[in-house]
């Protein structure tokens, strides 16, 4: 991934209130992603990260356009092809109703490069190929995605992120509901695309230690705000856990990273 033809992120004092309520749900959030990190953002249910997510990705309306913007064009005005060609995302929840293989569904990560009526090209082909390879899917190409387990179908996912080829991947609780060796294989999958690939990664995770351990830079967030940021050493402590949290705790080096690890 050529990082000279990748974009920041901005937020500018992005707020935003959903319809029919009377209180914002993010509040003034300023921040800027430079290419080639990976970032993560972490804070309790409620606090607005998956709905800040939302926003670069234009799948929510900025109240500004100048809020939000992926390069120098605001988010809300690139045509979806085109932001796609950028941005690829992986949800948190991976339960496609579909017959597809594995292989069919990472195929649908080139949608953005084909036109209406055109056929899968070489390039297609190739692109498809290397997300398997880079992921080490390749034994999952040929089966049906509905009978894969839950660590096997977020793999196949990020594949798709991966065909996309796009210099930023955003994931939104991407290990939630997995097991802790699938949790580590796809953190180390994505540690991987970063440094081997140049892909820039912004994250969502509730895990505070996973996100210490992989994530360059990481963004807390409370009640809509952005609470601290910073490089994990710098802003994982005792007095941010407990006012986000609300849980008392200890801070120790990881024994494997040397980064924080949160003890309750």
């Amino acid at each position: 991934m050529d990082l000279l033809k990748s974009v920041d992120i901005v937020s500018n004092h992005l707020t935003w209130t959903p319809e029919g309520m009377d209180h914002p749900i993010l509040k003034d959030i300023t921040l800027n992603l430079e290419p080639g990190h990976i970032y993560g953002i972490i804070g309790p249910n409620g606090a607005g990260k998956s709905s800040f997510l939302r926003h670069v990705l234009a799948f929510l309306k900025t109240e500004s356009k100048e809020s939000m913007k992926i390069g120098d064009v605001p988010a809300d005005d690139y045509p979806r092809k085109k932001l796609a060609r950028l941005l690829s995302f992986v949800p948190q929840k991976t339960d496609i109703e579909t017959d597809f293989t594995a292989e069919e569904i990472v195929m649908t990560g080139r949608t953005p490069y084909q036109g209406r009526f055109e056929g899968i090209s070489i390039g297609d082909k190739e692109a498809v190929y290397r997300a398997f390879s880079l992921t080490k899917a390749d034994k999952l190409k040929d089966k049906k995605f509905a009978i894969l387990s839950g660590g096997e179908k977020q793999k196949i996912v990020i594949a798709r992120a991966v065909a996309q080829t796009t210099p930023w991947m955003l994931l939104d609780e991407p290990i939630a509901s997995l097991d802790i060796k699938n949790q580590i294989e796809i953190m180390q999958t994505l540690s991987e695309l970063n440094r081997q690939e140049g892909v820039s990664v912004l994250m969502v995770l509730h895990d505070i230690n996973l996100s210490a351990r992989y994530a360059d830079y990481i963004f807390a967030m409370y009640q809509g705000q952005l609470e601290a940021q910073g490089a994990p050493l710098k802003i994982i402590t005792p007095g941010l856990i407990k006012k986000i949290y609300g849980l008392d705790c200890q801070i120790i080096p990881d024994p494997v990273s040397r980064t924080p690890l949160v003890i309750p």
